[in-house]
């Protein structure tokens, strides 16, 4: 409690003063240009990751940044949406996944889940996402197993995105757009899902003065690194075949 006490007092003293007139300017009202639904995890911080202020993201944090079919649950993620996109009028909604996502760790993992039956409950929204990447991705060492699994729950919640009203609306009369991300902790890397070519290139890809070839380079040796990892500890042979037993 301290820590959080003494962060307070430095952003009164020290960081409220040169934003006073920004800070004032969002007392009545808030008009963000994104609804950014990302996992709870510590380490990612959407405001750090896309360098804006506050007033300018609308976040919904949740647990493996699941995203409930329209109907499924009448929960925080769904009134979140709903307002977002009614309401606050956002032109745009991120479903940002993260390397090292415990919730789709936990699917290598299942009897960690023994003692946590409400996780394991809200996890079921990621079947769809879990079921795909067994079939597709089954011979992978677990390390490159889980990345490619966290990739195809950030697609598996986009379809479900596009079940809520408000956002099948939005983007059948073009008023919104939606994305997803996948931020990669150490390197700080964020790569997003191309629905043309159904695979994760560079989020600034195209940008005149954007990494490109080397955002790609360095997305494609992260994934080498993971399985090297892998590898070392369990063998190649050694599969995640057992994950679906």
């Amino acid at each position: 409690m301290d820590q959080l006490i003494a962060g307070y007092r430095r952003f009164v003293k020290e960081v409220y003063p040169g934003q006073a007139a920004h800070f004032q300017s969002l007392r009545a009202n808030q008009k963000p240009h994104t609804l950014f639904i990302t996992c709870s995890d510590s380490r990612v911080d959407p405001l750090t990751i896309t360098q804006s202020e506050p007033g300018d993201l609308f976040i919904c944090r949740v647990v493996g940044n699941l995203v409930p079919a329209h109907g499924a649950v009448a929960g925080g993620v769904t009134s979140a949406i709903e307002y977002a996109v009614r309401v606050l009028g956002v032109k745009n909604v991120i479903v940002c996944g993260h390397s090292d996502c415990g919730a789709m760790r936990a699917f290598a993992h299942p009897e960690k889940l023994a003692s946590l039956p409400a996780v394991e409950s809200w996890l079921e929204h990621a079947s769809t996402a879990i079921a795909l990447t067994k079939q597709l991705h089954w011979q992978l060492p677990e390390e490159e197993f889980v990345v490619r699994l966290i990739q195809e729950n950030v697609v598996s919640q986009l379809q479900h995105l596009r079940t809520h009203p408000s956002v099948a609306i939005g983007l059948r009369d073009g008023s919104l757009s939606i994305g997803g991300w996948y931020y990669q902790i150490a390197d700080g890397l964020v790569t997003r899902y191309d629905e043309d070519r159904s695979k994760f290139t560079p989020l600034d890809e195209g940008f005149d003065d954007a990494p490109g070839a080397k955002g790609a380079t360095l997305y494609r040796s992260s994934l080498k690194k993971a399985s090297k990892k892998a590898s070392k500890k369990s063998g190649r042979t050694k599969s995640t075949a057992a994950v679906s037993k």
